[in-house]
């Protein structure tokens, strides 16, 4: 029988624990200040391998290296330790279905914000299906908030405390109406959605911002684009897009871990083409699910495997 989510286990500082005893100091750096750096990873059922695929994980540990080193945190974990504690946590909970696993590193303790430990870390793994189809698309408004950059705090780090950034344009999106945001940022240009990069196709070429324009280095951003140009053989550009051009392109769409591949089809009332999801983002949608499920060969190298088979 499945285990209802809230009394699933999780790793806490080297331990599994029942998720209501997983407990940290209320007056922590991490509580008080968002003073933390994470990953979300997401793994994949293979029904026919009896499988489950941990997707570019290696990428993911060197992003969450990073930030450790960008944030000025004691760097405890080894990746080696990071990879043991998720697949510990995953067979603890027995999940042989999609999931999304958060893993966190953060700064504990009775210290200011300015602390650089001590260190802790959590892994915390839950059911989440794949997007099987995509049937309809986001509308979204260019929000009126500026993408945080490099002369303030960098987009390059996932630290908690960034994501306040992408809360308060996702709830100005929401509270007028729309699906999702898209940021803008401090040259004027296209950045990125909350907590997701973006990707427009304009005559048959796929177009997505440059990592200088104030965008996470996002590793489903990066498999889209050799995806596009390996497998795919469409032409792929990094660029700077302006906010008009998002009226008037063919197709568009936001991308990231946890939400994989979302069609956008609406961005401040201009309907993007006719409104339907384009053609180019299904034939990459498809490919990536393909990919990330352990169904393409050449793409074995990103798999970690969760069970001993």
């Amino acid at each position: 029988m499945k285990r209802p989510i809230e009394k699933r286990f999780v790793w806490l500082n080297g331990e599994i624990v029942p998720l209501d005893q997983a407990k940290i100091n209320i007056l922590s750096p991490t509580s008080q200040f968002g003073a933390n750096v994470f990953e979300g990873i997401r793994c994949y059922w293979n029904e026919e391998n009896k499988q489950l695929y941990a997707f570019r994980l290696r990428e993911h540990y060197q992003r969450l290296k990073n930030s450790i080193k960008i944030f000025r945190m004691e760097d405890k974990y080894s990746v080696e330790e990071m990879q043991q504690g998720l697949i510990d946590v995953i067979k603890a909970n027995e999940y042989k279905e999609d999931i999304a696993v958060r893993q966190t590193v953060f700064i504990d303790g009775f210290g200011s914000w300015m602390s650089k430990g001590p260190i802790g870390m959590f892994i915390a793994p839950v059911p989440k299906p794949r997007t099987a189809s995509l049937t309809k698309g986001l509308r979204c408004a260019v929000s009126s908030w500026e993408r945080i950059s490099e002369k303030n705090l960098s987009p390059r780090v996932k630290v908690g405390a960034n994501y306040i950034n992408s809360r308060m344009a996702q709830m100005e999106a929401l509270e007028n109406g729309y699906d999702s945001a898209i940021f803008m940022n401090s040259q004027g240009k296209i950045s990125e959605g909350p907590g997701s990069c973006l990707f427009i196709v304009r005559d048959g070429v796929l177009m997505t911002p440059p990592v200088t324009a104030s965008i996470l280095e996002s590793i489903t951003r990066e498999t889209i684009i050799k995806l596009a140009r390996e497998v795919l053989n469409i032409e792929t550009i990094e660029r700077d897009i302006d906010r008009t051009e998002l009226y008037i392109c063919d197709e568009a769409f936001l991308c990231g871990s946890a939400m994989e591949i979302a069609p956008v089809t609406d961005v401040d009332g201009y309907t993007v083409k006719n409104g339907e999801v384009g053609e180019i983002t299904m034939k990459i949608h498809k490919e990536y699910l393909k990919v990330v499920a352990g169904k393409s060969s050449e793409y074995q190298k990103w798999l970690t495997p969760i069970y001993d088979i």
